[in-house]
């Protein structure tokens, strides 16, 4: 009885280790860290003496010990970049979700930046961390160029671009969804469509200009001057006003669903109707797409499907060691409101 006393004035004073657990159980560490880590090795007896030692202590599981022991630590490293913006937080959402049904916890280093030294510096940082493996979400040439220099010794993943010859990478298929939103507008009668384009140093704002220009190229259009936006409404609103000012645009193709928002302001203040005189169509399909005026005809991107595909593509690599797989690539959807309709006669 004694020992157990001092065992508990013990437990008061600092947080219980897993001797203790073994000292009031009556057994050894080692059969303490066989309960812990579920080893059938164990009497039930011996196993249900052990846990209630635990909750009599309040022992808690040291992960660096057990990442020591097992050479795993159950804990994946994000690098993520401006969470404002509605991509990049979906997708670190999707990724959260996807770790917590694999039973894994998330460590996020979240970057103002993304250039090469941020995103060397975050992934050093993980490390120091013990992380089994890292997720890069790169949507940006800095950061591609960053992981063309990334540790060989940590199983590591880009999301939504990448080097595709060096690391696994999953991304949406912009290229797919800027041709499907072009040929929809085509389809419906429109001569040529216009483009308001992410910033260009964006993969994704890249693969958009390809889908639109390639689909008007195929069908013989000559593609019209694309205009270079920042994904935000205001820059969607000051380029909006300068195609309201011509009376031959009739459809136009927005990279992002916030410029999207500017564009139908500037066409509304203008007097241009929404579809009557220009349809638009944007792309992400964000919550609020569908309670724009007229409600917004936009791509959906599968975010949930991005997280989980490139949880699943790390976890292979931790497991299996392979670095390289080919791309994987989350198919897009047209989601058609009310902002298009045929061209005006």
């Amino acid at each position: 009885m004694a020992a157990e006393d001092d065992i508990r004035r013990t437990r008061r004073q600092r947080p219980a280790v897993m001797s203790d657990v073994g000292r009031l159980a009556g057994v050894s560490h080692q059969t303490v860290s066989r309960v812990i880590n579920g080893s059938p090795r164990v009497r039930p007896e011996t196993r249900q003496r052990v846990i209630a030692a635990m909750l009599e202590l309040g022992y808690r599981r040291n992960s660096v010990a057990r990442a020591l022991a097992t050479g795993r630590s159950n804990t994946l490293g994000v690098v993520s970049f401006d969470t404002t913006l509605y991509g990049p937080a979906s997708t670190l959402f999707g990724i959260e979700r996807a770790a917590h049904e694999a039973g894994y916890f998330i460590i996020v280093a979240s970057l103002t930046s993304l250039d090469r030294a941020s995103v060397m510096d975050a992934v050093d940082r993980l490390r120091l961390h013990g992380v089994d493996g890292i997720l890069v979400i790169a949507p940006q040439e800095d950061a591609v160029d960053a992981l063309l220099h990334a540790p060989s010794d940590v199983p590591l993943v880009a999301v939504e671009g990448g080097p595709r010859d060096t690391v696994p990478v999953v991304a949406v298929d912009q290229f797919a969804g800027a041709a499907s939103a072009t040929q929809h507008l085509l389809d419906l009668g429109h001569k040529t469509v216009w483009h308001v384009a992410g910033p260009a140093d964006f993969l994704e704002a890249q693969e958009r200009v390809e889908g639109w220009r390639t689909t008007l190229e195929v069908a013989g259009v000559e593609p019209p001057p694309p205009l270079v936006g920042d994904w935000s409404a205001r820059s969607g609103y000051d380029l909006g006003r300068r195609l309201s000012r011509d009376a031959s645009v009739t459809a136009i193709f927005v990279a992002n669903d916030q410029m999207a928002l500017g564009v139908l302001r500037a066409m509304h203040e203008a007097g241009r109707a929404m579809p009557g005189d220009v349809s638009l169509v944007g792309f992400d399909d964000i919550p609020e797409s569908p309670y724009f005026t007229p409600p917004l005809t936009t791509v959906r991107q599968n975010f949930i499907e991005v997280g989980g595909r490139s949880l699943r593509l790390l976890v292979h690599a931790i497991e299996t060691g392979e670095r390289v797989v080919p791309a994987s690539r989350v198919p897009t959807e047209l989601v058609v409101r009310a902002s298009t309709g045929p061209a005006p006669s």
